[in-house]
């Protein structure tokens, strides 16, 4: 079973997790992160709702992965919601802009799963629970400053970055600033060749 090159966030915490004796450990419920050097050491699973332990899972654990689970191997090391809760994170970190004004919030990233390294961010407007919430590329280099539950970015809108999923609002303005150009481009050329008319 192949370990993909990049993998996405929420695909993850879709999946469950089941170590070589076959048992399954239950779904991943967070991810182990330190954000300084935007990296990820591992993942937690939640083996039963009916129990508080948690249980963390190292990176180099990781043995194969596929459309509904993650293969690990050796054993896992046991904590609790109250001292996970403590871990850093960037996940639903608020963003703000060149000039300090708030844009969203980090909603997603995708990270190369073999050595963790995150390649880069999702951002959204809004709640990123929300279905159809549009998600906007944000490279590493492109941040500034990192503080807990917040970072600063070197851009002034989030129509600075390329889109990855577009809601059906966003494809809309979209398309509608796409017929503004060239209904735009289409009347200058008009006017040009009718300029040149006269002149002759």
């Amino acid at each position: 079973m192949a370990i993909p090159s990049r993998l996405l966030l929420s695909n993850l915490l879709k999946y469950h997790v089941r170590c070589e004796n076959g048992i399954d450990h239950g779904p991943v419920v967070s991810i182990w992160m330190h954000p300084p050097v935007h990296r990820i050491f591992g993942w937690v699973t939640r083996p039963s709702s009916l129990k508080l332990e948690r249980e963390v899972w190292r990176l180099d654990q990781l043995k194969g992965v596929n459309e509904q689970e993650v293969y690990v191997k050796g054993p896992c090391a046991i904590s609790d919601d109250q001292t996970l809760e403590r871990l850093p994170t960037l996940m639903n970190a608020n963003i703000f802009n060149r000039n300090g004004q708030k844009l969203g919030l980090i909603a997603d990233f995708v990270f190369e799963p073999k050595k963790g390294k995150i390649e880069y961010y999702l951002v959204s407007r809004s709640n990123p629970l929300i279905p159809g919430t549009s998600r906007w590329r944000l490279s590493i280099a492109q941040i500034t400053d990192k503080q807990p539950g917040s970072i600063s970015c070197d851009i002034d809108t989030f129509e600075d970055l390329p889109i990855e999923k577009a809601s059906f609002r966003e494809e809309l303005l979209s398309k509608s600033r796409k017929w503004k150009t060239q209904f735009q481009d289409f009347t200058y050329n008009a006017s040009d060749r009718l300029e040149g008319w006269i002149d002759n």
